[in-house]
């Protein structure tokens, strides 16, 4: 594929697949997310909790009435806020976000981020209609506001989501309060910092119409195209280069359409050539996630994550909800407490150092895969490493080998620990 030629976008990529564009009876589910280059991004796993009614919790930045009842997830997030940039809950919904600017104005005020928006509807969303309905709901109620980047400077943007879940999947386009909703039953999609609901719109918030009609966006005549309606005029020069990327994106799905695998999203998430795997001087793909959710309930979700930047040098290690799952503390970022910049206002006047075990450990495989051979050498034996544990979930999935619940309990666990004894 040729080169992009634009300036590298500062954000994100999403990916899903469902029949009969998968080579199997399953949906899959990626995304890279693209943020500073030097920001950590650890994994973190929460149980399913009860809280009593009228208890609050504290996201990144404000707090919210908190659901009686969370489900367990599993998340991959920059180190110093409280959402996700993406992640999958023990019922099989994974969503990812994207940052997108449009015609509605995008405000400082502190309210949800995006990230905190995609968390919380992981914990409470059993399917990703329903996560769908409690990101639009918070959405309406709360707004969406706050700076996205763990510096002094405010980087404030809108979201777009992409939400699935073993049967279905959903795009979610915001402006502001408002949005839009597309189903998707079949087929492959992806977003890419840009909005790109057209005229099938399934769902939409009540107000969004009259209000594109009162802003003198849309004249209230023929059919509503929401990206059309709320895009920005003239595109800021990071959405200009998501166009490209986007497309890029769209025809490497083409490409593969009716034989996509697991393996094939985490071959276009490391695509550097077509932009979507991020290595430019301010920015980078610093977590990436992969999932595969049979459409047989009784098989397993299996998510695979990397942990640590640059998906094209990274192991991506499976993950599988189990009871008693064991902690992964060599992938958790330390913790600042009440001193962490994050809390103090005003925000972000320090910088402390985030980095995990497994970020420490990656960041030295990296400077010796810019070696010839032997990073060379180094490369080839992470992605046997790999190669092992997509044919063991492969195994799993049809049956040729069953784990007990410990194993599977263990499973990323292990993973870490194998590849950090590798960078030994």
């Amino acid at each position: 594929m040729a080169e992009c030629p634009l300036p590298v976008p500062s954000s994100c990529d999403c990916f899903v697949s469902l029949p009969p564009a998968t080579a199997s009876d399953t949906v899959i589910f990626g995304k890279n997310s693209d943020r500073p280059r030097d920001e950590v991004q650890e994994v973190v796993y929460f149980p399913s909790a009860d809280y009593a009614k009228g208890v609050k919790v504290q996201c990144t930045y404000i707090e919210v009435d908190q659901a009686e009842r969370t489900h367990a997830v599993i998340l991959s997030r920059p180190a110093w806020l409280w959402g996700a940039e993406m992640g999958a809950n023990e019922h099989g919904v994974c969503i990812g976000n994207e940052g997108v600017w449009t015609k509605e104005p995008v405000g400082e005020e502190e309210a949800l981020l995006g990230m905190d928006l995609v968390r919380l509807g992981l914990e409470r969303g059993g399917s990703a209609h329903e996560a769908l309905q409690v990101i639009t709901s918070l959405l309406e109620h709360h707004g969406q506001g706050g700076s996205c980047k763990e510096e002094p400077t405010p980087f404030i943007y809108h979201n777009t989501f992409l939400l699935a879940d073993r049967t279905e999947a959903w795009v979610l386009e915001t402006a502001g309060q408002y949005w839009a909703a597309q189903r998707i039953t079949e087929g492959a999609r992806n977003i890419s910092n840009q909005l790109s609901i057209d005229t099938n719109i399934t769902e939409e918030h009540t107000e969004l119409r009259n209000h594109a009609q009162k802003q003198g966006w849309w004249s209230g005549e023929g059919k509503f195209h929401f990206a059309e309606v709320f895009s920005l005029t003239h595109q800021p020069v990071r959405m200009e280069a998501a166009k490209a990327r986007y497309c890029a994106g769209q025809e490497l799905l083409r490409l593969h359409a009716g034989q996509i695998t697991v393996e094939t999203i985490m071959g276009i998430l490391r695509d550097k050539a077509s932009g979507i795997c991020v290595d430019s001087e301010g920015f980078r793909t610093t977590g990436s996630m992969a999932s595969i959710l049979p459409q047989d309930p009784v098989l397993p979700c299996i998510h695979f994550f990397t942990a640590t930047p640059d998906p094209s040098r990274s192991v991506f290690k499976p993950f599988i909800f189990a009871p008693s799952i064991t902690p992964f503390p060599k992938v958790w970022s330390p913790s600042f407490g009440s001193e962490d910049p994050v809390k103090k206002v005003p925000r972000f006047r320090s910088l402390v150092d985030r980095r995990h075990k497994l970020y420490r450990k990656h960041q030295s495989a990296l400077e010796i895969m810019e070696a010839d051979q032997e990073g060379q050498k180094l490369q080839q034996t992470m992605q046997e490493l790999e190669r092992q544990g997509l044919e063991a979930m492969k195994q799993l999935l049809a049956g040729g080998i069953s784990l007990d619940p410990k194993e599977l309990a263990d499973l990323f666990f292990d993973c870490v620990d194998t590849e950090i004894k590798f960078y030994k």
